[in-house]
């Protein structure tokens, strides 16, 4: 029975894809079920956590947001097998019932994005009815999934674009954004359009998909036309608003923090694994996982997915979305 591992080369910088024998698994212990793995979605391999985590290898498995019969779920970070693989053994505590409505593809596809968008959304800024939202890149797998969470809760939602076909597609959904804001041209400014939006209040909620740290000159070309810079983030803040941030290298100056005083503003890091990193929150990840379920098979939850693979590609797609070059997301149909 193969699986699928990646491997860093000797100078950490590249990173490859192999095919592996796995040997048979072993006698199911307490509490652990064996699952018939159906559907695997790719997601990228967070290589910095796993080095702090101090939890890196030779091999390390790939593929963590499975469905199968009966169950599925998300391995936990320190998994010993590969979801992308026939069959798994999986702690009960890390599986969710799947609604018979549901495909083994949309639940495997949904999982992550759906428990990232609720941390964000629901944990780490309480959403709620009347609220205004920012949500970058809202055309990707997560963006997607953050604005129907953000728009079933009775939040007026801005996104940003950052290509004509992104544009085109945020355009069309229903219920309709208050504003889609095309950054693929470098002239947008969001500050002020966000700002313009909310009749100057700013918005209350931010999720970002990265920002810019530095000056023109030290930030790549594409990173300059696509993200806002973190004084951007600060300035469409409103009062005691929340800013949601994937960039875990973000730098704050006095400046920056004084302004964030003023307004009585948060910032929170969204760090989907941390649920897997303290059994403490047990339940609530639990609950997650459980409502995401039931979100999508009522139809709320509407994933964008790439036409499901086979196994024998996986290696091929794990590299794409390694480089973060895919769109929507991928899934490996067994």
């Amino acid at each position: 029975m193969k699986g699928l591992y990646f491997q860093k080369s000797s100078t950490n910088e590249e990173i490859t894809f192999v095919f592996q024998e796995r040997e048979n698994l072993p006698i199911t212990e307490d509490n652990y079920v064996k699952l018939q793995v159906k559907a695997c979605a790719l997601s990228q391999i967070n290589t910095k956590l796993l080095a702090e985590m101090k939890m890196e290898k030779e091999f390390f498995p790939v593929g963590r947001e499975i469905a199968g019969i009966v169950l599925d779920g998300i391995l936990p970070l320190d998994s010993e097998d590969p979801g992308l693989c026939e069959v798994v053994r999986v702690h009960e505590h890390y599986l969710v019932h799947k609604p018979e409505k549901v495909t083994w593809t949309e639940a495997a596809g949904t999982i992550r994005d759906g428990v990232r968008a609720y941390t964000a959304l629901h944990y780490l800024s309480h959403l709620s009815s009347g609220k205004s939202v920012l949500i970058m890149d809202g055309a990707s797998a997560l963006g997607m999934i953050a604005i129907q969470l953000a728009h079933h809760r009775g939040a007026k939602v801005i996104s940003t674009a950052g290509s004509l076909e992104d544009k085109q597609c945020l355009e069309r959904l229903r219920p309709s954004l208050a504003r889609v804001i095309d950054v693929s041209n470098g002239k947008a400014h969001v500050a002020e359009s966000c700002l313009e939006e909310t009749g100057g209040l700013g918005v209350d909620i931010v999720l970002d998909a990265g920002v810019r740290l530095y000056s023109k000159d030290d930030e790549p070309a594409v990173k300059l036309q696509l993200l806002p810079h973190k004084h951007d983030i600060i300035t469409l803040l409103g009062v005691g608003g929340h800013w949601v941030t994937t960039e875990e290298n973000l730098q704050l100056d006095p400046p920056d923090s004084h302004c964030l005083f003023l307004k009585g503003a948060t910032v929170a890091f969204l760090n989907d694994e941390v649920w897997n990193l303290s059994n403490v929150q047990q339940g609530k990840y639990l609950c997650i996982l459980k409502d995401v379920m039931e979100k999508l098979s009522s139809g709320v939850f509407r994933p964008q997915l790439d036409e499901p693979i086979p196994l024998y590609e996986a290696k091929v797609s794990m590299e794409v979305v390694q480089k973060n070059q895919g769109r929507k997301k991928q899934v490996v149909q067994f």
